[in-house]
């Protein structure tokens, strides 16, 4: 530290030396007290004690901080009434604790569930475990298998695919495809996701896997990996079958990682009309959601005459995405005023407040024995908060740091994190990490920095 001090001070006395004296005189005193520097530097940088150096302590916060307060593990934490929340990536729906199963709602259908879209809040249930058979809600994991492949490069739209027999064959929701005839990907998930088309989700299903026994070998491995435990998939299109069940709440998980991680599906959920085939094949969604509510996104209607009537319905306003399922409606006119019902008191009763993106500046950290003094603490992820109505100025946020930070550090180490608290209760929390590496400082590195500020002196 001395060294660097001596260094500035020295720095400061040439340049007003030079600009007095100039010429050889000024180089050569220069050149000698560069070959003096590199002799104290290791002398300098030999002495250490029990503690550790801070090169900096001014501390650089957001503006959105106030107070500083120290937490029971003696970080840093500083509280401020700025509304946030991370967004879950998790691939389980998060059971809010005051969510009763009372039907509240007096929801006709056998169950029901409403969550938020990004997190997995869980904003309204009822018999959501309850197994029961999809129907066409099914293709809702069928489709998400087919935009993994494309979004991972294994398929594209453009690519063409033929019909077997077996997909002609499957009946039901169709548009009658002919064996010798091929479509494109796109035009495939076109009627797919428009008209429920079984024969093309069959086909599908082949192109993909080789057979539709593999495909739905795929489906129940994803479905265990997302946590649906109240599923078995005995088929890809959702006829009925028996053993072919799941649950409102397995549809909600499946919909969310469909939204969530392939946004780029709504471009054909929300379609509400469009034709196939040069227009000799027209086509009207089955989800009548489409036309008629504001915000739709999509997703998935499902009936036969076992399963009753299915819907998973999505939704966006005001940065508020909200997932309903209804299973077992008694009719479809039912089937879609319940959904309706449901994202009705989500965006009355809800709604998502903005924090940051992954990315955005929070505060300026001090490191020591760094090559630099500083570096920005950054949001690991998008953060937000889903809260109640009328409590948005209720929240808290509390910004802890790490104790003595010590290079080196790596761009997106964890260097703190981000608490958000609602009356005392945690709401979520999230990472906060190095915005770039800073190196350990050495030998090697003081000198070099010493001698460059000389030689840039020199040249000047």
């Amino acid at each position: 530290l001395f060294l660097i001090i001596v260094n500035n001070f020295a720095l400061e006395k040439f340049y007003l030396y030079k600009k007095q004296n100039g010429g050889k005189k000024v180089k050569k005193t220069i050149t000698t007290f560069i070959l003096i520097i590199m002799c104290l530097t290791p002398i300098s940088l030999s002495y250490d004690t029990t503690s550790s150096y801070i090169w900096s302590t001014d501390m650089e916060t957001s503006p959105v901080s106030s107070s500083i307060t120290s937490n029971t593990n003696g970080n840093n934490s500083i509280s401020t009434n700025e509304t946030s929340n991370n967004i879950s990536t998790s691939n389980t729906v998060e059971t809010n604790s005051q969510v009763e199963d009372n039907n509240s709602l007096n929801l006709e259908s056998g169950a029901a569930i409403l969550i938020e879209q990004s997190t997995g809040q869980v904003l309204y249930s009822h018999n959501a475990h309850e197994q029961l058979r999809p129907a066409s809600v099914t293709k809702v994991m069928s489709i998400l298998l087919i935009m993994e492949q494309i979004d991972s490069g294994n398929l594209s739209y453009t690519d063409t695919v033929s019909c077997s027999e077996n997909a002609r064959s499957m009946g039901g929701s169709q548009i009658w495809l002919d064996p010798r005839e091929t479509l494109t990907v796109d035009e495939m998930l076109k009627a797919i996701c428009v008209v429920s088309a079984n024969d093309c989700v069959v086909a599908m299903a082949e192109h993909i896997a080789g057979s539709e026994e593999a495909f739905v070998q795929m489906m129940n491995d994803k479905a265990r990996k997302l946590g649906m435990n109240d599923t078995t998939f005995k088929n890809c299109h959702g006829i009925d079958e028996d053993g072919h069940v799941t649950s409102a709440y397995d549809i909600a998980l499946m919909s969310k990682e469909l939204l969530t991680k392939h946004p780029n599906i709504t471009k054909y959920t929300t379609i509400w009309m469009d034709s196939l085939r040069d227009g000799k094949s027209q086509l009207v969604n089955t989800n009548k959601l489409i036309k008629t509510y504001k915000g739709i996104t999509g997703l998935k209607t499902g009936s036969t005459s076992l399963a009753l009537y299915n819907l998973s319905a999505s939704a966006t306003r005001d940065d508020l995405s909200l997932i309903a399922v209804i299973m077992k409606a008694p009719s479809t006119k039912v089937r879609f005023a319940e959904a309706q019902k449901l994202l009705d008191y989500g965006f009355n009763k809800f709604s998502f407040k903005s924090f940051g993106n992954s990315g955005d500046v929070i505060q300026t950290v001090s490191v020591n024995k760094g090559v630099k003094d500083h570096v920005e603490a950054i949001l690991e992820n998008s953060a937000g908060t889903l809260i109640e109505k009328g409590k948005e100025n209720q929240v808290t946020q509390t910004v802890e740091i790490n104790d003595n930070i010590e290079a080196p550090i790596k761009k997106g180490d964890v260097i703190g994190k981000v608490v958000f608290s609602l009356d005392d209760s945690e709401l979520s929390s999230t990472n906060l990490v190095a915005s770039c590496d800073v190196d350990k400082i050495t030998l090697f590195s003081m000198s070099k920095k010493i001698i460059y500020s000389w030689v840039d002196l020199l040249r000047s």
